[in-house]
């Protein structure tokens, strides 16, 4: 990215409300703090009940929620959000098991830090989640591939003429593999294109394919549209893809 876009990008970030559930006050003070000082406007609760009334009342761009909470854990608001929502969602967790991350995943979050973390890779994570729903000043073309069409600047999907309910993680993903059909991308590649790490859970990748199969495809107990290559990694399958006309 030259500099310019990042400028562009970084301005754009600007005053996008960002919804912290943390019910440690240390916790939520810093990453409120590191937040605002990145040009974000926070909201801070301390539990999933309010959470949950404050993202149907003032939807947020992005919410960073605690994965232990009172009341009502983490993985249960992010399952909450998710029915009705696609807001990205950020998990926080103490909880340093495979197992807990992957739980969280599943529950539809789109990213986790493990506690402790840097308020600095906290923002770092929020920035890179929402600069991908920038719309780029070069307008990308729409892309159709088999049933599905994709528009990367509007950032929606559809199969069958169906719109597809992606969350952020799920459009990248999706739209990573329609631009480059019949091609095999291990996990650590996904992890570095779509994601932006250089290292990681392989997990995410994982939990993140089968949520969006369920979403593509007819039966996501055996995928016919986004294959698994054993001992490889993942594979759009189907005819060449065409660009539609703008």
């Amino acid at each position: 990215m030259s500099t310019l876009q990042e400028e562009t990008h970084n301005h754009a970030l600007l005053d996008r409300r960002v919804l912290v559930v943390e019910d440690d006050p240390t916790v939520s003070e810093v990453a409120a703090t590191y937040l605002r000082a990145a040009g974000f406007i926070v909201d801070a609760v301390a539990d999933g009940f309010t959470a949950l009334q404050r993202v149907m009342q003032t939807p947020p761009d992005l919410v960073v929620l605690d994965r232990m909470l009172p009341g009502i854990d983490g993985v249960e608001v992010c399952r909450r959000i998710r029915a009705n929502s696609a807001v990205p969602v950020i998990l926080l967790t103490a909880l340093g098991t495979e197992e807990d991350r992957i739980l969280g995943l599943e529950a539809g979050a789109d990213d986790y830090l493990t506690k402790p973390f840097s308020p600095r890779e906290l923002v770092l994570r929020v920035q890179s989640i929402l600069r991908r729903s920038i719309v780029e000043f070069a307008v990308e073309s729409p892309v159709v591939f088999g049933a599905f069409t994709l528009d990367p600047s509007a950032r929606t999907a559809a199969r069958a003429g169906e719109a597809l309910a992606l969350t952020a993680r799920e459009f990248d993903l999706l739209a990573f593999f329609l631009k480059r059909p019949n091609q095999v991308f291990g996990r650590e590649e996904l992890l570095r294109a779509v994601w932006g790490w250089t290292h990681g859970d392989l997990s995410t990748v994982t939990v993140h394919v089968r949520r969006l199969r369920e979403k593509i495809e007819a039966d996501p107990t055996h995928p016919l549209v986004l294959a698994t290559v054993w001992g490889v990694g993942y594979r759009l399958e189907g005819a060449v893809r065409t660009n539609a006309a703008v």
